[in-house]
């Protein structure tokens, strides 16, 4: 590497080490560790949350990472549990990466399942929102995970697509609220991702050829296409960027290439 390259790795390494704490929700999911993983290297110093005690230990430990459980997702809890986790230090970047896949239409779907979808995915997101003033008093970036299927109209995803658009809805506000304080609220949009979550529908017969075929690059994501966005989208030196619905998906939210 050039040495005029070093020093500027360096640099944005101290920029995110002098920015505080970086936050992640959901962070033993395919992109929450990936993205760890990728802040780490970067030198920036980590608070890890999430719902399984172990497989929370084994990701932090090696990253020298702060740790707490997520409690419940309700908003209030949410809010509690990150005020306490960060214990007052600054936060420069938040990650949002809770969620789920549901997918079944509307006449399908139970009010216990709506609950559930809407409490992981956009209320949990809610107590986030609930916590920046304190959490970032000197600025910084937060990301939520929404997905291609808020902003095409997808079967059978009703439940989800709500809870993702909402989630654009919350980050735009927010940002709006916020932009004053130097926070910066941003989405990402991925479109199907092999990740833990959708090994099981992958694994069927023919899904994961048809999946690729049917995405303009060809193939299906990977979690650090996703993790490369949201960490983008945290850097300090992307700080005129606000607001913003990034897809990442191949370009299937936007693209129809000839047959």
């Amino acid at each position: 590497m050039h040495p005029g390259s070093v020093r500027s790795e360096l640099r944005r390494m101290n920029d995110l080490a002098a920015a505080g704490n970086f936050v992640i929700l959901g962070a033993t999911g395919a992109v929450g560790s990936k993205l760890a993983a990728d802040l780490h290297a970067r030198g920036a110093r980590l608070v890890l949350l999430a719902r399984d005690a172990d497989r929370l230990a084994a990701l932090a430990e090696p990253l020298g990472a702060r740790t707490a459980l997520l409690p419940a997702l309700d908003p209030a809890a949410v809010k509690a549990m990150l005020l306490a986790a960060c214990a007052g230090e600054p936060v420069g970047g938040i990650a949002h990466c809770v969620g789920s896949l549901f997918l079944k239409p509307a006449h399908r779907t139970t009010p216990a399942e709506w609950d559930e979808v809407l409490q992981t995915n956009l209320s949990s997101a809610f107590g986030v929102t609930m916590a920046l003033p304190e959490l970032m008093p000197a600025g910084g970036a937060v990301v939520f995970c929404s997905s291609v299927a808020a902003l095409l109209g997808l079967a059978n995803h009703e439940a989800i697509a709500a809870a993702k658009a909402g989630l654009i809805g919350l980050a735009r506000s927010a940002a709006a609220s916020h932009a004053r304080r130097g926070i910066r609220c941003h989405c990402v949009a991925p479109a199907l991702v092999d990740s833990r979550m959708t090994a099981a529908m992958l694994e069927r017969a023919g899904m994961r050829e048809a999946a690729a075929k049917q995405n303009p690059s060809g193939r299906i994501g990977t979690p650090a296409d996703v993790a490369r966005a949201i960490a983008f989208l945290l850097d300090p030196e992307n700080s005129w960027l606000n607001g913003q619905v990034l897809g990442v998906d191949g370009g299937y939210g936007v693209v129809r290439p000839l047959a």
